[in-house]
């Protein structure tokens, strides 16, 4: 039994001939005669040899391995996101490694240490609901490591980003309610360190004023985006002076949670709930949302991962221009009546 791996050197000294001979004769060089070729691979297969990827990786200065890093990966969006950016990162011969941030800063930045460490090519981010610092990722230009942003993006555009329409996306969700007839409206955004929070607090205000009602600004409830926290937003709508009648929630999670405390407290058919995401289980709740925003995961994914082959395959483009992209979103609506 072998203990050690075989090497183009022993090829090389058994067929007596250069490594550099074996290294081409594996790769079908033209300068190696068929007939060498065959006998190199022939003693190649018999004795199990591996190419040393470490090696080949080393001489190309790439490892062929892009990061990504997300909030949550259980969370439907992301990982239909996933299956994109696996797909197209297979088609350019890449390895993907993923991590999970967990919506927290600190962890962010020290996965971003390890990718680096890592040697990665380069870096897909959805940033934490808590990041507001971007020193981390400005970091990683020095080792020539570009990254795309996709979803949660930073706020300003000299990044290169990935992002659905959310600010048309509101500005279709608060419309939609008007017709249903609902003069007063609430919106439990994020929180205020996320770009998504300011896109649709943004969509909200445009959507109220462009059809001539008061935009009340305490009808705008943020929240961190967890149970107990959409339930103490959810509370100060209803115990609010001009109580609302329909919801916009941030996203179909912060919706359940919504929807979820509605019941108990047996006031379910008194609001109608809007959200993001569009969920494929919730068409099959009971109570859901009248209608969500569809944000087409897979085709940010796609778009993403695309940009950032570019960027690595084209190192030049990094200096030309910023790709911000901007995928338009689409109001799936639940309830006809």
């Amino acid at each position: 039994m072998r203990s050690k791996p075989t090497t183009i050197k022993e090829i090389a000294r058994i067929l007596n001939i250069s490594p550099s001979s074996v290294s081409r004769g594996l790769h079908d060089h033209p300068s190696i005669g068929a007939v060498t070729r065959e006998k190199i691979k022939q003693l190649a297969k018999s004795l199990n040899y591996e190419p040393n990827n470490a090696a080949i990786f080393f001489q190309k200065g790439k490892t062929y391995t892009i990061g990504v890093i997300l909030p949550e990966l259980s969370e439907h969006f992301f990982s239909t996101a996933i299956s994109a950016i696996e797909d197209e990162a297979m088609k350019k011969n890449y390895t993907v490694i993923f991590a999970q941030s967990h919506d927290d800063y600190d962890l962010e930045v020290r996965l971003v240490e390890k990718m680096k460490n890592q040697r990665v090519d380069g870096l897909l981010v959805s940033i934490s609901k808590d990041t507001s610092k971007f020193d981390h990722f400005e970091k990683l230009s020095t080792f020539n490591i570009p990254v795309v942003f996709f979803d949660r993006i930073p706020p300003f555009k000299n990044v290169h980003y990935v992002a659905c329409s959310l600010e048309s996306a509101t500005v279709k969700a608060v419309n939609y309610l008007l017709k249903k007839g609902h003069r007063t409206i609430g919106l439990i955004n994020g929180p205020t360190t996320l770009y998504a929070s300011e896109e649709r607090k943004e969509g909200y205000m445009q959507a109220i004023t462009y059809n001539r009602l008061k935009f009340d600004p305490t009808l705008v409830v943020n929240c961190d985006l967890t149970e107990k926290g959409t339930i103490a937003a959810a509370d100060e709508l209803i115990n609010h002076k001009r109580k609302p009648t329909a919801i916009v929630a941030f996203n179909d999670y912060v919706a359940l949670f919504l929807i979820k405390h509605f019941k108990k407290l047996e006031v379910i058919n008194d609001f109608d709930v809007v959200s993001y995401a569009n969920l494929p289980f919730i068409s099959y709740l009971d109570h859901c949302p009248v209608a969500s925003v569809e944000q087409y995961p897979y085709l940010q994914g796609q778009k993403a991962a695309n940009i950032l082959l570019d960027l690595m395959s084209n190192p030049n483009v990094e200096n030309q221009a910023y790709f911000n992209t901007i995928v338009e979103s689409d109001l799936v609506v639940n309830d006809e009546n």
